[in-house]
């Protein structure tokens, strides 16, 4: 029986920065379809629509996405954005570089989004400045410290804010997912991260925790299915 009381500490596959080949392709591809059907994709988006209401739109908003896997989040970015005449100029930054590589080629035909191999806790992306950060399904990756840190950090970086979306840590959300990749999955990685996500990520009460003084003010949402929608503003 999983331990539902406190975050798992076991390592993902995804965090092995030098996985590559087939299985990280199919797992992208798997992951694009997980995010679609469950809903997942629009508690960013709706995220956006507001932390983004009543800014000035005179120049582009520069718009990052950290974890970014095959780019498929940007792609629904660029096309919102294009059908609400929102000028963006989007970056795709993940740590593996063999992910980068999968994300250019499934995202060339929308050249203007720009890809980047780095490293969040690296002095080349502490020194970027951003209008909006974005992580889905990436920030329970990390420890509650490491976040903590890092959203202090990502508070002088932004000059709106951050949007966090990612997994309510739930018995019901770890056994569906679970049962879901067992039978439709293809990607062993998948199947074996999957639910280890759900045992990583999150309560509502240690989400509080880890933005306390790292934004000006936030709010947390529930979303189907199993997600939390964080908007924290940092001016």
């Amino acid at each position: 029986m999983p331990d539902f009381a406190t975050r798992s500490e076991a390592l993902e596959i995804m965090d092995d920065l030098d996985c590559a080949g087939d299985v990280v392709d199919q797992t992208l591809r798997e992951l694009e379809f997980i995010n679609t059907w469950l809903g997942g994709n629009a508690v960013t988006i709706e995220a956006l629509k507001k932390i983004l209401k009543n800014h000035d739109r005179s120049k582009p908003f520069v718009i990052a996405d950290l974890g970014c896997g095959g780019g498929d989040m940007l792609r629904l970015i660029y096309h919102w954005a294009a059908r609400n005449s929102i000028p963006v100029k989007l970056i795709g930054i993940d740590a593996n570089p063999n992910i980068i590589r999968f994300a250019q080629q499934n995202i060339k035909d929308l050249p203007t989004i720009e890809f980047l191999a780095l490293d969040i806790f690296s002095d080349d992306f502490r020194n970027m400045k951003f209008d909006v950060v974005i992580g889905t399904l990436f920030y329970h990756h990390f420890s509650n410290t490491q976040l903590s840190c890092f959203f202090h950090q990502l508070r002088k970086q932004c000059n709106i804010g951050f949007i966090v979306n990612d997994i309510h840590r739930h018995p019901l959300a770890y056994y569906s997912i679970r049962l879901l990749t067992k039978l439709f999955s293809k990607s062993a990685m998948v199947k074996y991260d999957a639910p280890l996500s759900v045992l990583r990520a999150f309560t509502k009460k240690e989400l509080i925790e880890v933005l306390r003084d790292s934004a000006t003010s936030f709010t947390i949402g529930w979303r189907w299915a199993f997600r939390w929608q964080v908007i924290a503003r940092c001016h």
